[in-house]
């Protein structure tokens, strides 16, 4: 994490991205090392929002593009069982995407999110929504 920490902002958003894809990364890790530098921390938490945020766009987009195949060929998911899954994302799972920032649980809610081809405007607002306020508490928490 300090190899990210390095290089100031862009490391900061290189590792938001990273962080919100399947790879296990800590963003948080670096953006307490750049507080701590003495580092704008609105701008923080803008750069970490934006990278985390594209990074979990990237989720979406591999849902949306790669769904059926993965879904029929590899995991075998019968057209029934399948209907059935979007149908409970789409009861109880949209407003889930606020908690896309949960560590193990986020990055799986993104690809179903594209994978059921989630309204993007909603997608991006309650994703963002959530990631936003996640960076702004743990500033707060490092900084107080």
């Amino acid at each position: 994490m300090e190899y990210f920490s390095e290089f100031g902002y862009a490391g900061l958003f290189f590792a938001s991205f990273l962080a919100a894809t399947i790879l296990p990364l800590s963003s948080e890790v670096v953006l307490g090392g750049l507080l701590l530098s003495g580092l704008n921390p609105t701008l923080l938490v803008g750069v970490a929002t934006s990278g985390n945020v594209l990074g979990a766009f990237v989720n979406y987009a591999i849902g949306f593009c790669g769904s059926a195949f993965l879904a029929k060929k590899v995991l075998k998911i019968a057209d029934v069982e399948s209907l059935k899954a979007q149908q409970r994302f789409k009861k109880y799972g949209v407003c889930s995407l606020f908690f896309a920032w949960v560590p193990v649980v986020g990055d799986p809610l993104t690809f179903v999110a594209g994978a059921l081809k989630i309204n993007i405007w909603l997608f991006f607002v309650l994703v963002t929504a959530g990631k936003l306020m996640r960076y702004v508490l743990i500033s707060y928490a490092i900084l107080t």
